[in-house]
């Protein structure tokens, strides 16, 4: 779908910068806290909102630009990144994963709501929340998103940033 023109306009940027953004903070944030250098070049996809045996953190953005930014990825592989950064074995259905995962949700947001205004000072986040199952459907309003598809070990990691305007 993209960032709708009128963000972009009030953002004085690109699709193509934004999602360089949000390429680079990904990168840096599974660099920085999981010491994972292998992310491949991400592919941008549609929305997806239903997902099956995946877990999903999301952290809101409410300010000048609301939204929500998430990072969807199976379960396995949630449990192989939450291991690595935490440094021990955990297994699936640790409370410890879901804890792991919405920080890194967490940081991402952190990281992107940066290019959403001088130092981000006006946009807030919120505590970030994870759903988990072996089915769900994730659904919010409509607005501009930009979706990336990442391969990680022949897994998929997928990082979305919705955007909407007051």
């Amino acid at each position: 779908m993209g960032i709708t023109p009128t963000i972009l306009a009030s953002l004085n940027t690109t699709q193509d910068a934004l999602v360089k953004h949000l390429i680079d903070d990904t990168r840096s944030v599974f660099s920085t806290m999981l010491g994972l250098e292998l992310m491949h070049l991400p592919l941008e996809v549609d929305p997806l909102r239903h997902f099956t045996d995946c877990i999903s953190a999301m952290v809101g953005l409410a300010g000048t630009y609301n939204g929500l930014v998430s990072v969807h990825q199976p379960i396995s592989l949630g449990t192989k990144l939450a291991s690595v950064m935490l440094d021990t074995e955990l297994k699936e259905g640790d409370q410890d994963i879901l804890d792991a995962l919405g920080e890194v949700a967490n940081m991402v947001a952190g990281n992107f709501k940066q290019h959403l205004s001088k130092g981000g000072s006006d946009i807030r986040l919120s505590t970030p929340s994870v759903v988990t199952g072996h089915e769900y459907l994730i659904s919010c309003k409509e607005a501009g998103s930009l979706n990336l598809l990442f391969d990680l070990d022949e897994e998929w990691l997928m990082v979305s940033v919705l955007l909407d305007m007051d």
